[in-house]
């Protein structure tokens, strides 16, 4: 895992790293007897989702993923808040239910923990969907704003022991996102469109909050591998 060195102090580090390097670092928080909370963030597209189950994978039984996508409001909801055009943007999340969760997971009781997920197929939240038992010592937790200060957002960053932000060229972000809608039967243009606007305008809310992460990662993967996966 290669460091950079950046000029200004108050920067959180930047490194280069293979998906197996970082494993290594989330191996060391994944102690037994402890419970840690890693988030992991950064814009649409950036490769978080292809992290998580990259940990999840090597660390089996010592992890567990509560993602923040689990809390996106249903689509009749966002209708009738008048926010389904913008689905994704930050105050489309039920913030409060998943500050909720993480504290219910930074002291686990005796009994499973359920996080919801996001099914991208339905477009919906399915509640209930991954259990977390007590004695997993480490949980992940992804998405775009969890190092935001915005819409209630900023109580999100106090319960987790770390996050990482995930850096990466817009242009190649851009191109995955595409490929991520298309696979799910949005129509070219109407994939164009949502990309360029809806998810272009929450990548820029989520590169303000870039400072406030623990650690910058530019992930190191495969061209021809990275430029398929989502997240």
């Amino acid at each position: 895992m290669h460091e950079q060195t950046l000029p200004d102090a108050g920067s959180p580090p930047v490194v280069r790293a293979t998906p197996q390097q970082l494993v290594e670092r989330a191996a060391a928080l994944a102690r037994p007897g402890t419970r840690r909370l890693l988030g992991i963030t950064g814009a649409p597209g950036a490769g978080k989702s292809t992290l998580c189950a990259a940990l999840l994978d090597a660390l089996g039984d010592r992890a567990a993923l509560a993602a923040m996508d689990g809390f996106h409001y249903a689509n009749a909801e966002l209708a009738r808040l008048g926010r389904a055009d913008r689905k994704g943007a930050p105050d489309t999340f039920d913030v409060d239910g998943y500050v909720a969760l993480l504290d219910r997971l930074r002291t686990p009781p005796a009994v499973p923990v359920y996080a919801p997920v996001f099914d991208r197929a339905l477009e919906e939240p399915i509640g209930s969907a991954v259990p977390v038992w007590p004695d997993t010592p480490l949980v992940l937790t992804e998405g775009n704003y969890l190092l935001l200060d915005e819409h209630g957002w900023s109580a999100v960053r106090t319960r987790l022991d770390e996050v990482w932000y995930l850096d990466l060229a817009p242009a190649v972000r851009e191109r995955r996102l595409l490929r991520r809608r298309r696979s799910y039967g949005h129509e070219p243009e109407a994939a164009e469109a949502w990309v360029r606007s809806v998810d272009g305008r929450n990548a820029r809310t989520v590169e303000t909050s870039r400072p406030r992460a623990d650690l910058v990662v530019h992930l190191d993967v495969p061209e021809t591998t990275g430029d398929d996966l989502p997240g």
